[in-house]
């Protein structure tokens, strides 16, 4: 209950909505202050016949702009039971007739949405390959193509534009069979095309080591000075001319970091979390060797420890 001015009783006075009516009751004379008013919150009840879903959410999802009918289409769902066959049957092959030409694309949303949650990327990554799928599509120049490969692509290129990249291994690993080769020829495929569609090349966004040390580091199971150091290292390791990928630089840094740490990890750890190659990170730490007193923290490691790292 509320307090409110009561006209009659001409004082404050404590009042109880009553809600089937939606009037404003004073609780000491029984005027009514208020009648017919709008309850504003959420509504909670729940219409489903089946006694087991109590699932109180029945408005529906969000409008999608890039559906040609917003999304807000309807969709005859199967009943439960044996009475309900007959009608699911006849029900079902009508809606089946009707032509929905956003079908394709409903489907590739949610292998995107699922790919995007295996991969625990927010929601405007998602978005942004939805947004990349549907100017492809709409260019009518994709049948034939491997539709897993172009799903994973668009994917790929939409974390890249958004500042967090995932190597082509992370997302061969969601990619529904496709092989790194066939997402490598879509992405090539979809710049193209979006590239002729823009008139001018599409920006990728760069890729720099250290958008992947967080994450890699996490894989690793190291703790938080190590994983300090290593930020801090990759970032000095970008003042030098060192010819290798940002993805084989941050696995050499982690290997010389957790190197120089009480808990060692071995080199085929370092590979299975970060996805590469045992002998590219041991190339990479060759190329890294010759700056590492540079890169190193002077507070993470002493200098006899560092020079130590030459028998590896």
């Amino acid at each position: 209950m509320a307090d409110a001015f009561c006209s009659d009783c001409k004082r404050q006075t404590e009042v109880v909505f009553d809600h089937s009516a939606g009037d404003t009751v004073c609780s000491e004379c029984g005027l009514v202050l208020e009648s017919h008013s709008i309850d504003e919150t959420s509504e909670w009840r729940t219409f489903a016949n089946e006694s087991g879903d109590n699932d109180p959410v029945r408005v529906g999802g969000p409008t999608n702009p890039l559906l040609t009918d917003g999304g807000l289409s309807t969709v005859i769902a199967k009943p439960n039971g044996t009475s309900g066959e007959f009608l699911s049957s006849s029900l079902g092959r009508w809606q089946n007739r009707g032509s929905n030409p956003d079908r394709g694309l409903i489907l590739a949303f949610k292998t995107i949405a699922t790919m995007s949650d295996r991969l625990g990327l927010v929601a405007t990554i998602k978005d942004r390959a939805n947004e990349i799928f549907k100017k492809v599509e709409d260019q009518k120049s994709s049948r034939g193509r491997n539709q897993d490969a172009l799903l994973a692509a668009c994917l790929y290129i939409a974390c890249r534009q958004e500042d967090k990249p995932r190597t082509v291994k992370e997302i061969c690993s969601v990619a529904n069979g496709a092989s790194k080769k066939e997402i490598g020829r879509a992405k090539e495929y979809i710049v193209k095309q979006l590239g002729l569609e823009k008139g001018q090349s599409v920006e990728m966004g760069a890729i720099h080591a250290a958008d992947f040390m967080r994450r890699f580091c996490s894989n690793v199971g190291m703790n938080n000075q190590a994983v300090k150091a290593a930020q801090e290292s990759v970032q000095k390791s970008e003042e030098f001319d060192i010819r290798r990928s940002p993805i084989s630089i941050a696995a050499a840094v982690i290997f010389i970091i957790t190197q120089l740490s009480e808990e060692k990890k071995p080199l085929r750890d370092i590979s299975l979390a970060t996805g590469v190659a045992e002998g590219t990170i041991r190339n990479s730490f060759k190329d890294l060797y010759p700056h590492i007193s540079k890169i190193i923290p002077s507070w993470y490691a002493k200098e006899d420890d560092i020079r130590g790292l030459s028998s590896l």
